[in-house]
């Protein structure tokens, strides 16, 4: 910055600095002196009265100009622009007509000082109306957009939340550790971003997807409970909960168990959310196996918020002559249904067609119902093909009355069942409205299987990283059966979100060679990936287990938002780009020569 520039905004606050924020005034604020800082949000000029609206992160606050004002301040005031920075000094005193949607609403400031800091060009939307500009054209202007008091409120609500939590661990004996953010490539799951060394020529760091191998380091290093605030990066395709660039509270503890770990977290839930937003959140929480939240909800992350749980037709159809039923059931698959009750009169058959839609999504075939409206009538899909023991028994498992709506899907694959099943159970929760946004429904899901079997490549993959041990049941024989085999892993699940998630993790490096070996990790494959952290294992191996939160979802869902994208201060968009810096962008010459590579297009 150079002198000139110094000088002028020296000269401008001269004699003043600022006392109070706008929104931390009250009327027992009134007879005080009081300088205040802020952006224009709004000016009405009555003539010889002017009433300017300054905003500050805290609030706004009414600036009054009128015949008592030192000459010429009015005439000022009326120059002043939206958006424009001013410091202004004058006299709290009691507003004649209350605004009680303000918390400064009571009182407003007889100016007797105004400077202006800085003048705006019009911005390409107005502040104050900021939620209702498209998207697009907020985040390419995202400085703007987060002046909104609403944004403020979200960074301030962000910095509490960090806040809150390293004061819980540091009281519970966790040390704040930073793991590198340029490190070695280890492809596993999504694929990772990748950094060209300049000095090492054709050699590519990569951005950690998260601390994992650096925190069970840790562990061997004795520093027995970490936690950090972690940036992590993957590069996949992005929907409403996903970035390219995220955050987690990362953590790890020595010498514990499941349950070790699942209480400390438990207890940071409930400070935070109690110093955050006051809610008192009951521990523990539930907990349901994996094979229990699939069975009854379709989701290994279910919302608990409300029933329609699913029942399973399968024993009930085993004998039934229809194709449409009996043909999953022969291929190894089932049939399941869920009750939407009372939801005839909102379930027109129009709308059910669309509710078909929704399970088509999912690979289902379709969407077999019964409505049983409340005057008596009946609409059935499939009942005339079926006995009426079969009706009945159906029915009675739904616990089907008058103005239900029976919803059921077959499928050869169970997959398909459970995922069309489970996301129309949570598309019919919020389209009845069963739920309140202001609940929280806590539980952990416990018992992941091991593997899951990956049909494009014809072999087990890891269901969560090849570091989660097996339950200790299944150690001896996941390898031969690994279909059956169940992890020591554990995700907290709120609202239909899952939040974070953890395992205890394999300590035993003969256990974790024969882990690689299941996943068809031959001992060359892991020494190149994994070498250094396998190298570690010879030299002792405190058991460890531990867990990572998602920050940006926790963020979304304490505020009730729907996208992280509105926690994020600076977020990308679906095709992982940034509107405001217009990156990513190309480079010149010279840098991709430095880092000897070639761009190669088609």
């Amino acid at each position: 910055m150079s002198d000139t520039i110094n000088d002028t905004i020296n000269n401008t606050m001269r004699g003043l600095a600022r006392t109070h924020y706008c929104g931390e005034l009250r009327i027992q604020n009134a007879g005080a002196s009081a300088t205040v800082c802020g952006f224009v949000q709004k000016i009405r000029d009555k003539g010889g009265l002017v009433f300017i609206d300054l905003r500050d992160r805290t609030g706004i606050i009414q600036l009054v100009f009128d015949e008592h004002s030192p000459a010429g301040l009015p005439d000022k005031a009326k120059d002043v622009r939206g958006e424009y920075v001013l410091m202004a000094k004058g006299t709290v005193r009691e507003r004649s007509a209350k605004n009680p949607e303000l918390a400064t609403g009571d009182i407003e400031l007889a100016a007797e000082d105004l400077r202006i800091l800085s003048r705006a060009q019009t911005p390409p939307f107005e502040i104050a109306l900021g939620d209702k500009v498209r998207e697009e054209l907020r985040l390419e202007y995202r400085y703007l957009d987060l002046r909104r008091a609403e944004m403020q409120d979200m960074l301030m609500m962000r910095h509490k939340i960090t806040k809150a939590t390293r004061d819980y661990f540091d009281r519970h004996g966790f040390l704040e550790i930073e793991t590198p953010m340029l490190i070695k490539s280890t492809p596993e799951g999504a694929r990772d971003y990748l950094v060209p060394s300049r000095v090492h020529p054709g050699a590519f760091y990569a951005l950690p997807q998260s601390p994992q191998l650096f925190k069970q380091l840790l562990m061997l290093s004795g520093c027995d409970r970490y936690m950090q605030i972690a940036r992590c990066f993957r590069d996949e395709d992005l929907r409403a909960d996903r970035q390219p660039e995220f955050t987690q509270i990362d953590l790890e503890m020595s010498f514990v168990d499941e349950n070790d770990v699942m209480g400390m977290t438990e207890g940071f839930i409930a400070e935070v959310f109690g110093r955050v937003l006051d809610r008192k959140i009951a521990v523990p929480f539930q907990r349901l196996l994996y094979a229990q939240a699939m069975e009854r909800f379709g989701s290994d992350k279910p919302d608990t918020r409300f029933g329609m749980e699913l029942a399973d037709l399968t024993g009930i159809l085993k004998d039934t002559e229809w194709e449409v039923f009996a043909a999953p059931i022969r291929e190894g698959g089932s049939i399941r249904a869920i009750n939407a009750k009372g939801a005839a009169g909102a379930l027109s058959r129009k709308e059910i067609d669309r509710l078909t839609d929704i399970v088509k999504t999912y690979r289902a075939r379709g969407l077999a119902f019964t409505r049983l409206q409340n005057d008596g009538t009946e609409s059935s899909s499939y009942e005339k093909f079926l006995t009426d023991e079969e009706k009945s028994a159906i029915r009675a498992a739904v616990n089907a009355e008058a103005g239900d709506v029976i919803l059921i899907v077959a499928d050869a694959k169970n997959e398909v069942v459970f995922d069309a099943l489970g996301s129309l159970r949570l598309h019919l929760g919020e389209k009845l409205g069963l739920y309140s946004a202001d609940d929280f429904c806590f539980l952990w899901v416990t018992d992941f299987p091991l593997f899951e079997y990956d049909e494009e490549s014809g072999r087990y993959a890891a269901k969560h990283h090849p570091f989660t041990a097996p339950k200790p049941e299944d150690t001896e024989s996941f390898t031969k059966n690994p279909a059956a085999a169940r992890a020591r892993a554990y995700d907290m699940v709120l609202n239909g979100s899952e939040i974070g998630g953890g395992s205890i993790r394999i300590s035993d490096p003969v256990l974790q060679a024969r882990m690689f070996e299941a996943l068809g990790i031959d001992e060359e494959t892991a020494n190149e990936r994994f070498g250094f952290l396998l190298e570690a294992f010879r030299y002792g191996v405190p058991p460890h287990g531990g867990l990572a939160f998602g920050l940006d979802r926790l963020v979304m869902l304490m505020l009730g938002k729907s996208s992280i994208r509105d926690v994020i201060a600076f977020p990308k968009v679906q095709n992982a780009g940034d509107l405001m810096t217009a990156c990513p962008s190309p480079v010149d010459a010279k840098s991709l020569e430095e880092l000897h590579i070639n761009i190669v297009t088609d």
